[in-house]
């Protein structure tokens, strides 16, 4: 079973921040694919869709942030899925908005969720989809600044963000991981 999980905060006034970017992508999957509802399971709203006879689950940890890696470990358990099947989609604020970086191993550079879900897997390496949110202006706490919306002027690139990260997905499951990293991060400039 291959997955995606997309990571962010449930309740509606975190719906349209920038740290919930994650769930943007995954909802645009569940909409690309018609996939079945999202139910409630693992701490996490799970929708099942089938691609080219392949099941792919599509996640949105329920856990808040910070403890995303307790609905991965959940998943991961309950239907047996290996790690290198899956692929994590979350805000980075070392990347510029609009732009999408893809990689398979590195440190949580600060990303609580990252951090959360190397705690309960164990490891660094794993398949990564970051968006772009870049950083507060002076004086923002970071804080402060992935729990807001995205600015109107940004609409555009969010959105176009958000349908590269979908493509990129969507190429990754008949590619490999590495051959997704070279054709999109080369072509989102990031």
């Amino acid at each position: 079973m291959r997955w995606i999980v997309g990571l962010g905060n449930p309740g509606a006034e975190y719906e349209t921040t920038r740290h919930n970017a994650g769930f943007f992508v995954v909802d645009e999957l569940a909409r690309r694919w018609n996939a079945g509802s999202f139910q409630n399971k693992c701490k996490a709203l799970i929708a099942e869709a089938r691609i080219q006879g392949e099941r792919v689950a599509l996640i949105k940890p329920m856990t808040y942030m910070n403890l995303s890696g307790e609905s991965v470990r959940a998943f991961m358990d309950y239907f047996k899925a290996k790690l290198e099947d899956g692929i994590v989609v979350y805000d980075d604020l070392d990347t510029e908005v609009g732009k999408i970086r893809l990689r398979y191993q590195g440190s949580a550079g600060g990303h609580n969720g990252i951090k959360s879900i190397i705690q309960h897997t164990g490891t660094q390496t794993f398949n990564r989809v970051r968006m772009g949110i870049s950083r507060p202006r002076p004086g923002v706490t970071v804080v402060d600044y992935v729990l807001s919306s995205f600015a109107k002027a940004e609409a555009a690139e969010v959105k176009r963000m958000v349908e590269e990260a979908a493509d990129a997905i969507e190429f990754s499951l008949t590619h490999t991981f590495e051959q997704t990293m070279a054709k999109f991060n080369g072509r989102s400039g990031g």
